[in-house]
């Protein structure tokens, strides 16, 4: 069935009960179409910016803008895009579009100018709808995105080359428009991360949506009692496909706007969440807050919070293992996936096989998953051989829109060769090796950077640490280690060089960089740009000076 059809169940059987809500623990309030500002929390607790929908203002809302729509000319296939910030409007905005028959296509709001037309270009974009955080730089591109006509603008001081969505928006009738869809229709196009170039456009049809739904529900149980807290950006599957978990149940979500440690907990404790999904970065700085006392658990009730799954990129055991030291009572999940893949699920560790950490997991609900040689051949469990990780399943993305080639590489015979290195234990459980593209050769060895960045987060003064391949005249490449340390901390290269003597000779970073570790929206370290700055250019000055 189509995704839309949760939605509209939802807004028939629990029309008065709350869907969503928005916290702003920051600024602002809308009153009417307009915003003000509001003093900071810190100043005046009582002035946090929060706002509600209910199921049926939910579907309303999605229905009028897929009226709107209709009326400006958009048809089944058409392609509109979504650029905003996470807010109270940006789900009915993306179900509105479903609704019409056309394509979301959500745009990261880290683009520039240039990456903006890339992949509205790319997209076939034809309508688009952006905050008022965008102005700047869609005015940048404006005389050069002819296929995109419409422009609908969230906020106030509507700019001339736009509509008002709220103006267009609530003139529109309330009920659903006359569009018939199914399972197999194209629904969405996202992105990927972008870590490696210009991304690349991925299509997804209603039933890898629905599918998303149901992987999410059988992996966490959500209830209509759950309350499901939502940091991650809405663009993204991570954030989008975990919160189908409360779409396919019928209950509650809270966009919180910030990822400040107190500003997540205090949000936990006011709204009753009973569901986190955290990244690597924001469980960390948790942690630390912990541990230097600026978060005090006894001013939080967090009696309802029973799940605490992480993802995006690999987890060390060591956080898991302080946050465990911390939150005993917690259930804890890590979720592998990836947008071809619509999202996290075709992996997951499950809340019984805790004692499983660093592992990713079994495949998940409805996928299957191989590790398969060069030659294609399936790596036996308990090997101990790498190789690259492939899935199968309703998830599987239709393909990269008008990039054949690139397709044709990724999708062989029905399955999804996701280009990470992976090994299978002697009980089937699945470890992330690496990136295929990050494994560092170093005199004919393969280093997993992954691995050695594992052991270096449990030294007690690192807050973050990226490994990357650098090059080297002798051996081909050495590992280079990026590390950002706590604050108030200091550690010297010998002592680090001592922390790893553990590791093999051959996996130890034989260069030390201290410097802060680049992370995008989702989590993900930005090797690229790390390699871009500690790589070839920087080896060559340090040569020089010697």
């Amino acid at each position: 069935m189509p995704i839309t059809a949760f939605l509209e169940r939802n807004a028939a059987t629990k029309p008065t009960q709350v869907a969503l809500v928005e916290v702003n623990p920051e600024r602002r309030e809308r009153r009417g179409g307009t915003w003000r500002e509001f003093e900071l929390v810190e100043a005046n607790p009582s002035k946090r910016y929060r706002r509600e929908l209910t199921w049926r203002e939910f579907d309303e809302n999605a229905n009028r803008f897929a009226n709107l729509l209709k009326d400006g000319g958009v048809v089944r296939g058409d392609k509109v895009g979504i650029l905003l910030m996470n807010c109270l409007e940006w789900l009915p905005i993306y179900f509105g579009i479903l609704k019409a028959g056309a394509v979301a296509v959500p745009l990261n709001f880290r683009y520039t100018s240039d990456e903006i037309k890339y992949c509205l270009d790319l997209a076939d974009v034809t309508t688009c709808v952006i905050g008022p955080e965008f102005v700047e730089r869609v005015e940048d591109i404006i005389d050069r995105i002819p296929l995109v006509k419409s422009l609908f603008y969230v906020g106030e001081n509507c700019p001339e080359w736009a509509e008002s969505y709220f103006a267009c928006v609530w003139n529109q009738p309330s009920g659903a428009p006359d569009v018939t869809l199914s399972a197999e229709d194209d629904a969405a196009i996202y992105f990927s991360s972008g870590t490696t170039g210009f991304p690349k456009a991925i299509l997804h049809r209603h039933r890898a949506l629905d599918h998303a739904a149901a992987a999410e529900v059988a992996h966490h149980g959500q209830t209509g009692d759950d309350v499901f807290l939502c940091i991650p950006p809405l663009y993204h599957t991570g954030a989008k496909m975990h919160w189908f978990g409360s779409l396919a149940s019928g209950s509650r979500a809270v966009l919180l706007r910030g990822v400040r440690p107190d500003w997540i907990m205090r949000t936990v404790s006011e709204e009753r969440c009973s569901i986190v999904w955290l990244l690597v970065p924001w469980a960390q700085d948790i942690l630390e807050a912990l541990d230097n006392g600026s978060i005090s658990r006894d001013r939080l009730d967090l009696s309802r919070w029973r799940l605490m799954h992480i993802g995006a990129q690999p987890v060390p055991r060591s956080l898991i293992k302080r946050w465990n030291a911390y939150f005993p009572h917690h259930q804890y999940d890590t979720n592998y996936g990836l947008s071809e893949g619509i999202g996290p699920g075709s992996v997951h560790l499950g809340v019984e096989n805790i004692d499983r950490l660093g592992a990713i997991g079994v495949p998940g609900h409805g996928w299957q998953a191989e590790v398969r040689r060069e030659d294609g051949s399936c790596v036996a469990p308990g090997a101990h051989e790498a190789g690259e990780l492939c899935l199968k399943g309703a998830g599987v993305m239709v393909g990269y829109y008008k990039n054949p080639q690139a397709t044709a590489e990724t999708l062989r015979d029905g399955w999804l060769y996701t280009g990470d290195m992976a090994e299978v234990d002697a009980e089937g459980f699945i470890h992330l090796v690496d990136r295929k593209k990050d494994v560092i050769i170093s005199g004919g060895e393969n280093i997993y950077p992954v691995q050695v960045e594992d052991h270096l987060s449990a030294h007690p003064s690192i807050h973050d640490v990226a490994v990357i391949g650098v090059p080297d005249a002798r051996l081909g490449e050495i590992a280079c280690a990026v590390v950002d340390l706590k604050d108030g901390c200091s550690c010297t290269e010998a002592e680090l060089d001592q922390f790893c003597a553990r590791l093999p000779r051959y996996k130890r970073p034989r260069r030390w960089v201290f410097a802060p570790v680049p992370r995008n929206p989702t989590g993900k370290i930005e090797k690229p740009l790390l390699r871009e700055r500690y790589g070839v250019s920087r080896l060559v000055a340090h040569e020089n000076e010697a």
